[in-house]
């Protein structure tokens, strides 16, 4: 005889004066009163009939991460307790929810398991496991509230994927989701900042610098951490998560120069990466300004930007700067220089020749001749900067000085040459040494165009804009500048530097600023106006 026939056999025994209820009982319901009458034997509280659901009041919500996203999971408190709603941890998880009217309990089932609970009572009830909760389960109505505990002590011994709750930072983890414990550490030296980022588990992390923040992006979905207060020193101004998953952003003040990234050995289980903040150094008395920019009118016979000339420095016997890792300055401009000519063919339609486009020795007259002899309109020389302090990092764009020539030197001599049919022709023969000054206006404008495309997507130093007599510039009988794209002397540059995602935001800025330059040049006006080109020495 089954349990349900015994029950209806001693309720149809019963004295007729008493009031017994029948109800269409489900099958489970038998197992599912044996549960109730564990529960309230071991909790020893009172059961449904006498509940009374607590006041509740609205809590922090929790976010749920999940692979490619997060959800927010609303809160309430009841007294000191967080608890959750059911139904939204049933719609989040796809469970499945069973109310028992007999018991007036709740089954929660997932992929056929299931976990039994009770209103009022702080075990749960799983495959026949008692799992003890910080607080009963509540029901309102037909919602029914459960600690937030419920979710890694009941949930995660039914779920198919991995469920963690972290507290700390108010996540509710669901699979094998990377959330590494960060911990952070702020401490001043002299007039230095030094930042630690300790990771559990072992976490790689990287360093970039965009505009006014560094961004510290470890490979990870997510981060578990809280930030220490900042003291005020003008290095930095705030510590806070990124826009990216996994990354931390260092919001960089006025005194900040440059950084330094090292990563000293720890233990297998973790990872330490310790970021050096260094003030600016003391500025230099500003060189004379560079001329004002303004109507091209030396410019009138090229009304158009059609070729451009690209100089990767040094080559053959000649290394140039060396990196401590080995990359040379000789490599790294050659292969900036190759896409920078394949992207303005390809996407300006404009000529563009390489002064080396090999391991080629050139010497500097010969790269100047070279543009002049191609009839050039823009002259761009790379190059790759070396410093004996290792922590200076950042590029730069030259433009000629001046100094050491004859301000009042004519700009043309007359000479006499042979012509072709017999007899001889005076024509005006502009100067090697006085070339580019009837040129210095432009040039400016284009270091400024340079300069401010460049400072969108790559590191600058602290003097952007400089100028200096260097001797390929001297020749070159068109605008013409010279650009330091970083320091292979600082040890995270060089790599950042052989990269093809460097090498390309450099080849993006200035194809930017060419295609300024030509728009400007083809209506008669510099691009920028006198106050956007930049002092020496001035950021």
């Amino acid at each position: 005889m089954t349990h349900e026939r015994r029950t209806r056999q001693r309720l149809s025994r019963s004295p007729r004066s008493a009031y017994v209820p029948r109800y269409d009982v489900p099958a489970l319901t038998p197992r599912f009163l044996l549960l109730a009458v564990l529960l309230l034997a071991v909790a020893g509280l009172p059961g449904p009939a006498g509940a009374q659901a607590p006041a509740t009041r609205p809590g922090t919500p929790y976010q749920m991460l999940f692979a490619g996203g997060r959800r927010p999971l609303q809160t309430v408190l009841v007294g000191d307790q967080e608890m959750v709603g059911l139904d939204d941890l049933a719609g989040a998880l796809s469970l499945s929810l069973r109310d028992d009217p007999l018991a007036g309990g709740m089954t929660v089932s997932y992929k056929g398991k299931t976990v039994a609970l009770m209103p009022d009572q702080t075990l749960a009830s799983v495959g026949g496991r008692l799992i003890s909760m910080p607080a009963p389960f509540v029901r309102e109505g037909k919602r029914w509230l459960v600690p937030i505990e419920f979710i890694p002590r009941a949930l995660a011994l039914v779920y198919d994927t991995r469920l963690e709750l972290r507290k700390t930072v108010r996540f509710v983890v669901i699979g094998d989701l990377r959330v590494p414990r960060l911990v952070v550490r702020f401490e001043t030296s002299g007039s230095q900042v030094r930042f630690t980022f300790d990771t559990f588990p072992r976490t790689v992390g990287a360093v970039t610098q965009e505009q006014n923040r560094l961004l510290i992006r470890f490979e990870a979905d997510a981060l578990d951490t809280a930030f220490p207060p900042l003291v005020p020193q003008g290095l930095v101004e705030t510590i806070r998560l990124g826009d990216a998953p996994g990354t931390v952003a260092l919001v960089l003040g006025p005194r900040f120069g440059s950084y330094k990234v090292s990563a000293p050995p720890t233990d297998a289980t973790s990872a330490r990466l310790v970021v050096e903040l260094q003030p600016m150094a003391e500025p230099t008395p500003p060189a004379p300004p560079p001329p004002t920019p303004q109507e091209l009118s030396s410019l009138a016979a090229a009304q158009t930007v059609r070729t451009v000339v690209i100089d990767p420095g040094h080559g053959g016997t000649e290394d140039g700067a060396r990196g401590a890792s080995g990359a040379l300055e000789k490599d790294v401009t050659l292969s900036v220089a190759r896409k920078l000519k394949s992207a303005i063919e390809n996407r300006l339609g404009l000529r563009a020749l390489l002064t080396r486009d090999g391991d080629a020795l050139v010497t500097l007259d010969e790269r100047a001749a070279f543009a002049n002899n191609n009839k050039a309109d823009l002259l761009i020389s790379l190059h790759a900067n070396a410093s004996l302090r290792k922590g200076v990092k950042g590029a730069q764009v030259f433009y000629l000085s001046p100094d050491g020539y004859d301000a009042q030197q004519a700009t043309t001599t007359a000479a006499t040459f042979p012509t072709f049919g017999g007899g001889s022709r005076e024509i005006d023969v502009i100067l090697w040494e006085v070339a580019q000054r009837q040129h210095l206006a432009q040039s400016a404008a284009f270091a400024a165009l340079v300069e401010e495309e460049l400072r969108t997507l790559v590191p600058m130093s602290g003097q952007p804009v400089q100028q200096a007599p260097f001797r390929v510039l001297v020749g070159a009988n068109m605008p013409a500048v010279l650009i330091e794209m970083g320091f292979l002397t600082n040890a995270e540059q060089e790599e950042t530097m052989a990269s093809a995602e460097f090498q390309n935001a450099i080849v993006q800025a200035l194809l930017n600023a060419v295609v300024r330059y030509r728009d400007t040049v083809e209506r008669g006006r510099v691009a920028t106006t006198p106050s956007a080109v930049r002092a020496p020495g001035r950021p």
